[in-house]
């Protein structure tokens, strides 16, 4: 061993998308470079390199002065073995972090400057902080539709395309902020079992309960290899899949692990993933589901149209024919809300369960009308007698199984926690108001979606009479501490406005 390497060691923490290494502060060369905690330090072994984000220990049993330590992310991304001999040296700041200052400041970026600073992510240039600064820069109103067509071109040149080699790939996206609303696993069967090609590949959520890929776990596996992944979709016509191991658009995904904790979600990033993510994955035809409702993520009309607006004028430009619907975002659609509760909601509508809630049920069969609509030997409004008929037929069902059991089935589990508690209506009278955020809070404190088993099931919806006492949802976890916070949570606010019929919550458009 020389005076200028060190010998790999693996440490067994998950750092979630961020490269941290580890430095005993006795080791020879940390002393003798100067290295700082938190600084960005690069790593070379056999020709390959690392940027990792530096730890100082104190403890000998965690890193010796002759060891550096990886973190798993690390250690699984420079793919050397244990005890292999590596250099260590300071890392250059990323050059892209001149584009971000200048965002920051208010200037307007060019198409380079988007790849400059989405190539730095990818290879891990970025620490969290700083990913974070590009967050807040580029957030809320601060990107005209230039940069964010030059952002959305960014992250789709981050990564891999998938070329399915046929005219039309079919896919649809919410963009989120109602609870439930797991209307792609219903749309996915549906528009397979017409024939069509569906490769649905999904992110985990990001401020929600659950995403689609978080709710298809309880069922199957979703971690699927682009190999893998290919032979499905050829075999079954569709999928449900987690879309991280695909490497496609890889920066949305390592932005996202930032904007998880942060709790961002700005309309311009929301645009440039989605988009991303789907040209990405091959598709050609997409719709997009955009609720609007006073608790829902888009709360007014005009917001609905803006957004409608920038993503045709990105989608046009990017050639991917897409179709925008506008839908009633007033409350949570289905009524279980978390993993297994929304898995549960998902199969009473295949299995044409009288007890399924009807308003998933037509909801998805609204948007897979308009997708099977797409195939230019259907004619235009035809869709959705054709969609419900696939699903009442149960040929929707056989192809959720076939999908499941190509994916890997699990032993599925439909039970929730064991830990329940039951919120009661305070007065007589109608429900007339259901908050979709607090509804979606009490189930992320709940444990959701970490927790598949965990989240919030409706027993009553908007227009439902309900009397004093009577329980209007239950909470559901499996550990204490989560049990007393969502409980706390939904004492303070359940969530539900009580009153009479004539004030109800409307629509805010005609849907």
């Amino acid at each position: 061993m020389s005076n200028d390497t060190l010998q790999i060691r693996r440490i067994g923490i998950d750092t979630y998308h961020e490269n941290v290494a580890y430095l005993n502060r006795d080791c020879a060369i940390y002393r003798a470079e100067g290295f700082q905690a938190l600084s960005k330090i690069k790593v070379c072994a056999n020709g390959t390199k690392l940027f990792a984000v530096l730890n100082v220990v104190d403890d000998n049993s965690i890193v010796l002065p002759g060891e550096l330590g990886l973190s798993e992310q690390a250690f699984n991304q420079l793919n050397i073995g244990e005890g292999t001999f590596v250099t260590v040296d300071h890392a250059e700041h990323p050059e892209s972090m001149d584009a971000v200052r200048r965002k920051i400041n208010g200037e307007r970026l060019d198409q380079s400057d988007f790849h400059s600073i989405t190539r730095d992510i990818v290879e891990t240039r970025y620490s969290k902080m700083e990913m974070a600064a590009f967050l807040v820069a580029t957030g809320q109103n601060n990107l005209d539709r230039d940069e964010l067509l030059y952002l959305t071109r960014a992250m789709l040149d981050s990564g891999e395309r998938m070329n399915w080699h046929e005219s039309l790939v079919a896919d649809k996206h919410c963009i989120g902020g109602i609870p439930g609303n797991r209307t792609s696993m219903l749309v996915v069967p549906i528009v397979a079992a017409h024939g069509m090609l569906i490769p649905k590949t999904s992110s985990r959520a990001i401020t929600s309960p659950a995403g689609t890929a978080d709710t298809m776990e309880v069922l199957a596996e979703v971690n699927l290899s682009p190999e893998r992944l290919h032979d499905i979709v050829r075999q079954e016509r569709g999928c449900l899949a987690w879309g991280g191991t695909a490497k496609l658009a890889p920066v949305d995904d390592i932005l996202i692990s930032v904007e998880r904790p942060l709790g961002i979600d700005s309309q311009g990033q929301m645009v440039a993933s989605i988009l991303s993510k789907k040209l990405a994955a091959g598709s050609t035809h997409l719709i997009i589901d955009i609720p609007v409702g006073p608790t829902a993520k888009v709360r007014h009309m005009r917001q609905a149209l803006a957004l409608r607006k920038l993503f045709e004028f990105v989608g046009d430009r990017l050639n991917i024919h897409l179709e925008v619907m506008i839908t009633d975002g007033r409350q949570p659609i289905g009524r279980g809300i978390g993993p297994v509760l929304e898995a549960r909601d998902i199969m009473e509508v295949l299995e044409n369960n009288p007890n399924a809630p009807s308003d998933l049920r037509q909801k998805s069969l609204q948007l897979a009308g308009r997708i099977i609509e797409f195939d230019p030997d259907v004619r235009g409004g035809q869709g959705y007698a054709i969609a419900r008929d696939i699903l009442d037929s149960g040929r929707a069902i056989a192809k959720m199984n076939d999908i499941i059991q190509a994916q890997g089935a699990k032993s599925i589990d439909l039970s929730p926690g064991s830990l329940c508690q039951e919120v009661y209506a305070k007065q007589d009278g109608v429900v007339t108001h259901i908050d979709n955020f607090q509804m979606a809070k009490i189930a992320r404190i709940a444990g959701a979606p970490l927790d598949k088993k965990a989240g919030v099931d409706l027993l009553k919806k908007l227009g439902e009479r309900v009397q004093k006492g009577e329980p209007i949802y239950r909470i559901y976890a499996e550990f204490p501490a989560d049990f007393k916070f969502a409980q706390k949570l939904a004492a303070d606010n359940n969530g539900y406005m009580i009153g009479t019929e004539e004030h109800v919550l409307k629509p805010l458009v005609a849907f």
